[in-house]
């Protein structure tokens, strides 16, 4: 599933950006297209620090920005120096990876698949070893700014960036 989103001018500010609205974050890979100018458009890895380098302008800070928001960035940065009105659309290619550790056979990061939950996350990791509790896990949201790891269950969904624990179980 890859959000595209076409520049318009809004008065709507970036704290009132609708809160379902995608984050970029170290590790996705996105395609920035500046239509009519093929030469400034091409595909980016966020970097770890959460920028990008795009010809011409530079490099683009995108930490914590949601695509609409990446996307009026990129607007910014070529108007009107570069381009009087840049159209500009910026998709996700690829999201960055979640993480599988604790008790799965094979623990490490993996490739996000949208609407994926933490069941078939544990089946990509190689399943829950015989010492794994197999009906909770632990998680950290990689949209948590205080990363506290709390418990969830394995029918929840695992998003981009996250870090699935799989716990001993206790008997």
């Amino acid at each position: 599933m890859a959000y595209s989103f076409e520049a318009i001018a809004t008065d709507q500010t970036p704290s009132e950006a609708p809160a379902s609205e995608y984050v970029l974050g170290h590790g996705d890979r996105i395609r920035v297209t500046v239509f009519g100018h093929e030469d400034l458009s091409g595909e980016f890895l966020v970097s770890e620090n959460g920028t990008i380098a795009m010809p011409l302008v530079g490099v683009l800070d995108f930490s914590g920005a949601t695509v609409s928001e990446a996307q009026e960035m990129v607007v910014e940065a070529l108007k009107p120096d570069y381009l009087l009105n840049p159209r500009v659309s910026v998709e996700v290619l690829e999201y960055r990876p979640f993480y599988i550790i604790g008790e799965v056979n094979n623990p490490g990061p993996y490739p996000y698949v949208s609407g994926m939950t933490v069941r078939e996350a544990v089946a990509l990791g190689g399943g829950f070893t015989y010492r794994a509790r197999t009906n909770r896990v632990m998680i950290i949201r990689a949209t948590d700014d205080t990363r506290a790891e709390r418990p969830i269950p394995v029918t929840d969904e695992v998003l981009p960036g996250d870090v699935v624990r799989v716990t001993e179980r206790f008997l």
